[in-house]
């Protein structure tokens, strides 16, 4: 049976697929960037957890990542921007992924130029996605 922090994940993951980008997770960045743009989830880190007693219960706000990437060439800016807008409406959509989460909140955008040797450089984010969610235990 898969922790609360798996099932969460995955529904982030699964929420994300129907994006026109390849939506991959834990993947190194592929040779080649999809005209269509990347984002790969990465897991992040559940943080120290709230504790309630009596019933016990952890209460994490886990930091995951969305690194997005679209390739360089004209039109780069309006299609990187599309790309955000369009996580940021998947999210928008379930805020609380089927009810796994009490809440997931995209952070603002932090964008950057990748140089590739011997080639155009990438355009890339990493958006931070707080989930906040509830376990029974720090290892469920």
């Amino acid at each position: 049976m898969a922790t609360i922090r798996e099932t969460v994940l995955a529904a982030l993951y699964t929420q994300l697929q129907p994006l026109a980008a390849l939506v991959m997770r834990d993947e190194v960045l592929p040779e080649r960037v999809p005209a269509s743009g990347l984002i790969i989830l990465r897991d992040g880190q559940p943080g120290e957890p709230e504790v309630t007693l009596s019933p016990l219960r952890y209460h994490y706000q886990h930091r995951a990542e969305l690194e997005v990437v679209v390739q360089s060439g004209a039109g780069r800016e309006t299609a990187f921007d599309a790309l955000v807008a369009a996580i940021g409406e998947a999210l928008e959509g379930d805020r609380t992924l089927g009810g796994l989460c009490d809440w997931i909140e995209p952070e603002a955008v932090s964008s950057v130029d990748l140089p590739i040797e011997g080639a155009a450089t990438l355009k890339a984010a990493v958006i931070t996605v707080v989930l906040h969610y509830t376990s029974t235990g720090p290892l469920n």
